[in-house]
């Protein structure tokens, strides 16, 4: 589900949302191909009206209409970046109802939580391409979560709040964002941005 990938937005290929594989065919050739073999048809998975999300056999592969991606400041260090991941990923989580999958189980019937039911693509970026791709999402009305240096050294929600309301949106010092929203107009925000390695 944590994705990080050689091909970068943009780019020759597209990245199949259920594999780790980039995929050099276009995506009209790769509808073509799909839709000739009954065997390997695709789902495209959207949240219906209601906010549940439909039942998929695990063997089917899917395709969904919206995307998730994280973008992380390229000077962070390790810990950071999990830190960062963590945190704004949280904050994707509850943007949609059905966005959360099911509960996990094991095959002793342990339970585990449920988990996003689509891959988060995570990406690198310097400090000016973050904040712009801050701008044009906030623009275009994306969903999007930001984390800025001073939550570092903050506790809890509340200071975490706080640091960020203290600044205006431009001067924000960001070090991750994240985003959901249509595949189309968050690959057009983070477009040039580079795949975290």
């Amino acid at each position: 589900m944590y994705k990080t990938a050689v091909s970068g937005v943009g780019e020759a290929g597209t990245m199949h949302e259920n594999t780790n594989s980039p995929d050099q065919t276009d995506t009209e050739s790769s509808t073509e191909a799909t839709a000739s073999d009954p065997a390997t048809e695709e789902v495209v998975l959207s949240t219906s009206d209601d906010g549940i999300a439909p039942t998929v056999e695990p063997s089917t592969p899917v395709r969904f209409d919206t995307k998730v991606v994280v973008v992380l400041r390229d000077d962070l260090k390790a810990w950071q970046e999990l830190n960062v991941t963590a945190f704004l990923v949280s904050g994707i989580a509850p943007s949609d109802e059905g966005l959360v999958g099911e509960s996990y189980r094991d095959a002793d019937a342990n339970e585990y939580l449920p988990m996003l039911r689509q891959p988060v693509m995570v990406m690198t970026a310097d400090r000016a391409k973050l904040a712009s791709i801050r701008t044009k999402a906030v623009g275009r009305g994306i969903p999007t979560a930001v984390y800025t240096e001073e939550l570092f050294s903050t506790g809890h929600d509340a200071a975490n709040r706080a640091a960020v309301a203290a600044v205006p949106a431009a001067e924000l010092n960001l070090v991750g964002v994240a985003l959901r929203g249509a595949k189309n107009g968050v690959d057009r925000v983070v477009k040039g941005v580079r795949m975290h390695m």
